[in-house]
C-alpha cells in the first residue's frame, strides 16, 4: 500500500492552515477537469485529519501560498478580509519581452465563463474593474530566434493584484504585451514550447510567493511565504535571477508588523 500524498505546510494553528500548492493541482473538485482525482482540499483534509474550508483559490497551473480555514468562523473572517481588501498577495512570473520597470495596470476584465461550471451564469455582464501593480526585477536576452527576431528577451516580474478577477495577472500581463511563459490560454505557444523542451520548464511560470493577511482571531498580521518548485528555481538559477528574486522576497512592506487596524 502506497503512502498517502502530503502537501508542504507553511503555517498551521487551530484556526487556519497555509500550504505551498504545487503547480498542476486543483484546489477542489471542478467540472472543468472532470478527469482529475487529486485536489488540494481533499489531500490536506486527509493529511491533518479534519475538515478544511477554502477561502480563496489559485489556478490549477499556479503554485504557491494557499490558505484554508479550519472552522466556519475563521472562514467568514478571512473571506471578509478578502472582500475588504485587507489581504495582500505577491506573485512572481517570467514573462516574454522586457517589461517596463514598474507600472499600474487598470484594465477592466470581462468575466471568463466556463461551459461546464458557468452554464447558468449571465453571459452579458459588463467588464469588472481590475487593477494590478507590477515591477520588473530582472531581464535576460537569449541568442535564440523563436518568432521574428534573432534574440529572445524575457523578464522576471513581481505582481500585486489589487482586485481578484479570474486569471487577472495572466490577462493583465497579456494586455501589456508581456504574457506569462507557460500560459496555454493567454500566452505565446512558441515561447511556451521552447521553455518546455529546452529549459526544462513546462509549467505556467507564475508563483504566489507571499500573502499577508490578518489572523482571523487575534488580528495580528500573518506574513506567509512559499518557495518556488524545482522547475521554477532551476530557471532562476540558469538565468542568474536568483539574487533578484531573493532580494525581492526578503523585502516586506512597512506595515508588515502592524495590527489589522493599521493596514491601509
Amino acid at each position: 500500500m502506497s503512502a498517502a500524498e502530503t502537501l508542504p505546510v507553511i503555517y498551521q494553528d487551530e484556526h487556519l492552515i497555509a500550504i505551498n500548492k504545487p503547480s498542476g493541482l486543483l484546489v477542489h473538485r471542478s467540472e472543468i477537469d472532470r478527469h482529475e482525482t487529486r485536489f488540494a482540499l481533499q489531500i490536506i483534509r486527509d493529511q491533518i485529519g479534519q475538515r478544511v474550508y477554502p477561502v480563496h483559490r489559485l489556478d490549477k497551473p499556479t503554485s504557491g501560498v494557499l490558505v484554508f480555514a479550519l472552522n466556519p468562523d475563521a472562514a467568514r473572517s478571512i473571506s471578509s478580509a478578502i472582500e475588504t481588501k485587507c489581504i495582500r498577495k505577491t506573485y512572481h512570473a517570467v514573462v516574454r519581452g522586457y517589461a517596463p520597470e514598474n507600472g499600474h495596470i487598470d484594465h477592466a476584465l470581462k468575466e471568463e465563463l466556463d461551459k461546464y461550471t458557468d452554464k447558468k451564469a449571465k453571459h452579458d455582464k459588463a467588464p469588472q474593474s481590475a487593477q494590478t501593480n507590477f515591477r520588473r526585477l530582472a531581464t535576460i536576452e537569449l541568442p535564440v530566434e523563436i518568432e521574428h527576431y534573432p534574440q529572445s528577451r524575457y523578464s522576471l516580474v513581481e505582481c500585486q493584484p489589487l482586485t481578484g478577477r479570474k486569471h487577472q495577472i495572466r490577462r493583465h500581463m497579456k494586455h501589456i504585451n508581456h504574457p506569462v511563459i507557460g500560459d496555454a490560454k493567454h500566452g505565446r505557444g512558441r515561447h511556451n514550447r521552447y521553455f518546455k523542451s529546452e529549459l526544462n520548464a513546462g509549467r505556467l511560470l507564475l508563483h504566489a510567493s507571499q500573502m499577508q493577511l490578518p489572523h482571523p482571531v487575534s488580528g495580528a498580521l500573518l506574513s506567509l511565504s512559499a518557495a518556488p518548485d524545482d522547475a521554477f528555481l532551476q530557471l532562476l538559477e540558469r538565468f542568474d535571477w536568483l539574487g533578484a528574486f531573493s532580494d525581492a522576497t526578503d523585502e516586506l512592506p512597512a506595515w508588515a508588523n502592524t495590527t489589522t487596524d493599521d493596514i491601509p
